[in-house]
């Protein structure tokens, strides 16, 4: 399998969480999926109003020196992560 299927599965495999990950996992999890998917920031920073909007841009931005590949791998990683803790807590 390659690396694109495999991000493109645990892309789905986060949607069958049944705890939710926290704020802080949703923002890492953001900004990864929009760096492998769409690339560097293309947008300007949202105004203070738009609190969530903002928090999700500063994650994307936070990734943005790393590659397609990098992004990908990094988010099956943390899917992983998320996954095996959650696998843990119900046992």
């Amino acid at each position: 399998m390659g690396l694109k299927e495999d991000f493109e599965e645990h892309a789905e495999k986060v949607k069958k969480l049944t705890a939710s990950p926290s704020n802080e996992d949703l923002l890492i999890l953001y900004g990864l999926y929009k760096q492998a998917t769409v690339g560097p920031v293309t947008t300007s920073r949202p105004g203070m109003l738009y609190m969530k909007d903002r928090a999700k841009w500063d994650a994307w931005k936070a990734v943005e020196a790393k590659t397609t590949d990098e992004a990908m791998s990094d988010y099956i990683t943390k899917v992983k992560q998320l996954l095996e803790a959650e696998a843990a807590a119900s046992t």
